[in-house]
């Protein structure tokens, strides 16, 4: 994320002119008058952005905003939204992404997420914008909209081919990857002093429990009950559960970031998005088939088909008890391998995932960091024995991911992302590990990784804690 010129299909040069014209704009009215020179200036300046965000544009939209923060009148409305954090997520990515070392790992991700946490923490975001930005996202649900376009729009774009192969294969490099950690993470733990039952269950296995609201919680109420704590004794397990699953996640973007570097400089390595050699994503790109154009109707049709799987698992949720995004993930594949998907709506479900992973991804990742990521219990748990485990056990459940995603004749990156993203701060985690790495269209396999794999961490650390905790 740079601040650039936007690019230009026509071919004209960042003046906005075709070579041999002359110097007059391509884009000049049919009267045959080109724009004068001031305005050639301007439209240059206009090409300049900041994110998505035009420069004159965030100047004028920073104006706006100081007024009403000053006034103490930031809404919560969608309009003040967008404009609030799409400008100063924008704003942390282009930090991130200049700071040298730190750009090639992620930075831009990692800034975006943690660094309004801090200035929230200290006070330097204003309390009425702190209070607007936390309110809207926890009220908003934008996270599961984004979850949504995400994973119907990459699912709708898959080979079906790809699709049943790789959710079938990808189960060996995570179940290996996670046994793995635990051994690891434990041992090391044990020989750093927390002791294999407190290296175990509060820094090891939360790790790779799903999150903060599918990992943290249940595991720390589930921690409660059987110590017999009540609801008070929550807040204390979970307090020292939270801090592993949010530094496991950092952990988890630096190395995606890691991973990302390393697939430019071994091709051979990466499918650069593919989970499998031999195979197209994209099924609809397919030479033996006609070009299909991408209009508004389509893209509408592929947004509201997200929405509407993503309230059918809502409703499942409701009524089953069943996890929201898997069902909504189940859903996807069945209409794609039941062939209910069309070309047009494959094609419009992808123009929603492009926009989403390209635009709404920073955004997302200020609002997090805003509402849901606390400071404190970040810099607690900076503690070196237990920095060192839960390093121990991303990189066990990385490594290892990497190694049997060869074996089992997948790219080791992409297997290897898959894995970061069962470490990861549940969907956030996974937005931002695979934002890091530039390959959002693993965002499938994620959720497999996130959900699935999460919730059979849950579920077995908490059998294995009434026995033995």
């Amino acid at each position: 994320m740079t601040v650039e010129a936007a690019g230009n299909p026509t071919g004209a040069d960042a003046t906005g002119t075709k070579p041999g014209t002359g110097g007059r704009s391509a884009a000049a009215p049919s009267s045959g008058l080109a724009p004068p020179r001031w305005a050639l200036s301007w439209q240059r300046l206009m090409d300049r952005s900041i994110g998505a965000v035009p420069v004159p544009i965030a100047v004028v939209l920073a104006g706006t905003l100081w007024y009403f923060v000053a006034g103490g009148k930031v809404a919560t409305d969608l309009p003040m939204m967008i404009g609030l954090t799409m400008l100063l997520s924008f704003i942390c990515a282009e930090i991130g992404h200049r700071i040298p070392g730190l750009r090639t790992v992620g930075g831009a991700v990692i800034v975006a997420t943690f660094l309004p946490s801090a200035l929230a923490y200290y006070h330097v975001l204003p309390v009425d914008l702190v209070s607007s930005v936390s309110s809207f996202t926890k009220g908003s649900n934008y996270l599961f909209l984004y979850i949504a376009a995400i994973i119907v729009g990459s699912v709708f774009a898959m080979n079906r081919t790809v699709l049943i192969r790789g959710f079938v294969t990808i189960f060996a490099p995570l179940a290996a990857g996670t046994a793995a950690a635990v051994i690891v993470g434990g041992v090391v733990g044990a020989a750093l002093g927390l002791g294999m039952k407190h290296a175990l269950f509060y820094v090891v296995l939360p790790v790779m429990a799903g999150g903060v609201g599918d990992g943290a919680v249940p595991l720390s109420l589930g921690y409660s009950q059987s110590r017999h704590l009540g609801s008070h004794g929550f807040g204390g397990q979970f307090a020292q559960i939270l801090p592993a699953v949010m530094i496991g996640s950092l952990f988890s973007v630096l190395i995606a970031g890691g991973l990302n570097w390393l697939g430019k400089r071994k091709p051979q390595w990466t499918g650069e998005g593919r989970l499998q050699p031999g195979a197209q994503f994209d099924e609809f790109l397919k030479k033996d088939e006609p070009a299909a154009h991408v209009d508004v109707m389509s893209i509408a049709a592929g947004l509201v088909t997200a929405v509407t799987l993503y309230l059918a698992g809502e409703l499942a949720d409701k009524l089953w008890n069943l996890p929201a995004p898997v069902v909504m993930l189940v859903l996807a594949i069945a209409m794609k391998l039941g062939w209910a998907v069309t070309r047009r709506l494959e094609i419009g479900a992808d123009a929603v995932f492009q926009m989403f992973a390209k635009v709404g991804t920073y955004p997302l990742l200020f609002m997090v960091g805003v509402a849901w990521t606390p400071w404190n219990s970040l810099i607690a748990a900076l503690a070196p024995a237990n920095m060192i485990t839960i390093l121990a056990t991303v990189v066990t459940l990385i490594g290892v991911g990497f190694w049997v995603g060869r074996k089992v004749n997948l790219f080791p990156i992409e297997a290897a992302l898959v894995n970061a993203t069962h470490a990861g701060q549940g969907g956030t985690g996974g937005v931002a590990i695979l934002t890091a790495a530039e390959r959002m269209e693993l965002m499938p396999f994620a959720q497999i990784a996130i959900r699935i794999g999460g919730a059979i961490v849950v579920s077995v650390t908490l059998l294995a804690f009434a026995r033995w905790g």
